[in-house]
């Protein structure tokens, strides 16, 4: 039986169809994001142009790329046939790069006034994820984004918040205030008793050393997330 051979995606599709030229016609934003990925990582296998490929990759995600994001390269190359270590890197640098771009628009120096615009900044970097993380991020007394850090990382349950370990940043870049912040990766915003306990601690320590906490946001997709200082529970 002889071996499939590569399916050529010049042999298999008309030019006007084809990603890379119906991108230099057409602009990126006539393309789908099956042929937008399929641009990026350039190449299919034997028996499956790249396009094929990249449909297949994001049905089996349900069309989400958030998912695809979830995944690490290693999960990509050894779940889904096709994809290799070059492939599988190419995708998800793709979507770190996606991210970046996101946070930029914000600026070198956000200004964050209420919970909506901590959610839209945090929202990147957080809201992707599997498993939980803490992140703060350090304001200046105009409430200007000096900093923002990343305190814990845990499991798809919990992750443990270190008080120490929180105000440690703050003191040492001179923060007047900060925003805790942490995923639901359920993306059900409603806060545990150990959400409540942390808030209170951390919000006690910040009192002695003279640093404001303004919020502490539970970060989920869709544009969901919990404020404490929107419930008044600051």
């Amino acid at each position: 039986m002889n071996e499939p051979k590569n399916k050529n995606i010049k042999q298999t599709m008309a030019r006007d169809d084809r990603p890379r030229e119906k991108a230099m016609d057409k602009g990126f934003e006539a393309l789908s994001v099956a042929e937008l990925l399929a641009v990026i990582i350039g190449s299919g296998t034997p028996g499956e142009n790249v396009v094929d490929l990249c449909q297949r990759l994001l049905h089996e995600h349900d069309n989400k790329l958030y998912l695809v994001a979830r995944r690490s390269f290693r999960d990509l190359m050894r779940n889904f046939k096709g994809i290799g270590e070059v492939k599988a890197v190419q995708i998800l640098a793709a979507l770190e790069l996606a991210r970046r771009y996101q946070t930029e628009e914000f600026g070198q120096r956000p200004t964050i006034n209420d919970s909506k615009a901590a959610y839209q900044y945090l929202r990147n970097g957080l809201d992707h994820l599997d498993h939980e993380e803490i992140h703060i991020l350090l304001l200046n007394r105009a409430h200007q984004v000096i900093g923002r850090e990343r305190i814990s990382s845990g499991g798809t349950a919990m992750t443990v918040g270190d008080v120490k370990m929180i105000l440690k940043p703050a003191i040492e870049q001179m923060a007047d205030s900060l925003i805790l912040s942490h995923n639901h990766p359920s993306d059900n915003p409603r806060p545990s008793d150990s959400d409540n306990d942390l808030t209170k601690r951390v919000k006690q320590a910040c009192q002695v050393m003279g640093i404001q906490l303004m919020d502490h946001i539970v970060v989920c997709r869709g544009n969901l997330y919990y404020s404490y200082a929107d419930h008044g529970k600051l």
